[in-house]
């Protein structure tokens, strides 16, 4: 049966075309979380919401919203290329589909493994006994895509890290002034978390994130 037909709207359309479209929507939310940079992205404005002593505010929907599209903005180049290189020429006829999605792939792998350590890479292909290729391309997804993601979390943690270590001073000092002044029974958060607002907005905190979480990654 691959040349049945099913017809919508007078047209003909391959029935394991169909299938593999859908495959590809109910799969689209895991493809963006583990092979863009959503995942660094999101894991870094959670820390600073953290940081902040802020636990609802932005809220999760916010930092999603801001994270798809700080992912938009960032894979912008990526799509590009996807876009002319696999899915312009599929679209006109050109090529074929299985083509399309070889095509498809080399852009998003050169952007996965620009981001990802040598250690990641070399780690998941001794564990699948993987020799290494002349060219890192030509690196199957089952490699790539869980090297990219260790990478990615291991970037993210670290990036955590840095914006935790100047809101934890603020926490020590309060505290620290607090206790010196005998007042023990007031919480040192709450006084904090006027100091910690004013400092981030000093010094222009949100376009200070974003184009630092823009320039971390390499094109």
């Amino acid at each position: 049966m691959d040349n049945a037909l099913i017809n919508i709207n007078g047209n003909g359309v391959p029935t394991l075309e169909i299938l593999v479209m859908m495959t590809v929507v109910m799969m689209l939310p895991s493809l963006v979380i583990m092979m863009t940079s959503f995942t660094r992205t999101i894991i870094i404005l959670s820390f600073t919401r953290n940081a902040l002593g802020i636990q609802q505010t932005p809220p999760n929907m916010v930092l999603v919203g801001i994270a798809l599209f700080l992912t938009l903005f960032i894979m912008r180049p990526v799509i590009s290329d996807i876009n002319e290189q696999a899915y312009q020429p599929y679209v006109d006829g050109q090529i074929t589909q299985e083509q399309a999605l070889n095509r498809a792939e080399v852009p998003i792998k050169r952007f996965m493994l620009r981001q990802t350590e040598v250690s990641s890479v070399n780690l998941f292909m001794e564990m699948a006994d993987i020799e290494e290729p002349e060219e890192m391309e030509d690196l199957p997804l089952s490699v790539v895509i869980p090297s990219f993601m260790t990478s990615e979390l291991k970037r993210g943690f670290m990036a955590g890290f840095l914006i935790f270590i100047p809101f934890l001073l603020i926490d020590i000092i309060v505290s620290s002034v607090l206790m010196s002044m005998g007042m023990i029974m007031l919480p040192p958060a709450t006084i904090a978390l006027p100091f910690k607002l004013l400092l981030f907005i000093t010094v222009n905190g949100w376009e200070l994130l974003f184009s630092a979480i823009v320039n971390g990654f390499n094109y």
